[in-house]
């Protein structure tokens, strides 16, 4: 089959590579001509337009975005609208906000273009290698794009959600989750750090990974961190924030649904711009680790 990609960057390129994996036609654009280049190495098929790449793509045109969630997504989606035809498909595969996904899907429909929202979890290894998957939108569109789900997705790892924005909107309840689960980890190995005993952090997530009650991608992401970096002495405690866990805890408030948890983690990431702390290291360290976020340095 053959698939458009907007945004090949480094999610992006591991999916466009996933793609060609599993035969499908790839065609791509993004709008730094450095990225291009990378991914014309990797064999794919670039243009240096939109207007060449939907024009490249031909009938029943089939396009995947992988661009920043916000203002940039919202901005190629007008663009694209404009080129493409009734009944193409065009699949936003970022962690855009629900609300935005449903204002697309509603925006596009008039023109009869379909949209579909999917959530993509897994980070840069997920992506290149197999993905999981939770896709909103019209029942009808996704079964006839289901292969492509299906291709890049591990094993059991893809799920149609229901209406337009519910794959965003589980996606994005999966962040919330993320971010106390991180914080968790970080918030232990402060404790293991700070106790009188003579720890190895990178042996201590190690045991941990083989069979504990809290064995997890996480904790061998952790492992990996303190076999680089022992001591944490590379990077500061400044925790990025997406924007997913803000969403999140907004939707709970709104729903009168108490995430303490969640709740604090959030605030810890804002505390982190101010405080550097141990455990805010830990887990800027496995954002880099998993997502390929950039950490500041010392």
């Amino acid at each position: 089959m053959q698939v458009g990609l907007v945004g090949l960057g480094t999610m992006g390129l591991n999916m466009a590579q996933n793609l060609l994996d599993k035969d499908h036609e790839v065609l791509g654009y993004d709008v730094s001509s450095e990225v291009r280049i990378n991914a014309q190495e990797k064999n794919i098929e670039v243009y240096d337009s939109q207007e060449k790449l939907v024009e490249a793509l031909g009938e029943n045109k089939i396009i995947l975005l992988s661009t920043p969630a916000g203002k940039i997504t919202d901005m190629v989606i007008e663009e694209l609208s404009e080129l493409m035809n009734s009944d193409d498909i065009l699949i936003d595969t970022g962690n855009s906000y629900y609300k935005d996904s449903i204002k697309n899907y509603e925006k596009l429909k008039k023109q009869s273009i379909h949209f579909l929202d999917c959530g993509t979890s897994g980070g840069m290894e997920g992506s290149r290698y197999g993905a999981c998957l939770m896709v909103g939108g019209e029942e009808k569109i996704f079964k006839k794009v289901e292969g492509i789900f299906r291709n890049i997705a591990t094993e059991n790892g893809y799920l149609y959600t229901g209406e337009p924005g519910s794959g965003h909107y589980v996606k994005m309840v999966h962040n919330g989750i993320e971010y106390g689960m991180m914080q968790a980890i970080g918030e232990g190995f402060e404790i293991l750090n700070a106790s009188d005993y003579d720890l190895d952090a990178e042996k201590v997530a190690d045991v941990w990974s083989h069979g504990s009650v809290i064995r997890s991608w996480l904790m061998e992401l952790t492992r990996d961190l303190f076999a680089e970096d022992a001591n944490l002495e590379e990077i500061k405690g400044v925790i990025g924030s997406s924007g997913t866990g803000k969403w999140t805890l907004e939707e709970a408030l709104d729903l009168k649904v108490p995430t303490p948890v969640i709740s604090a983690s959030v605030n810890v990431r804002y505390q982190s711009e101010i405080a550097d702390s141990y455990s805010a290291r830990v887990v800027a360290g496995l954002r880099h680790g998993f997502g390929g976020h950039a950490v500041v340095e010392k």
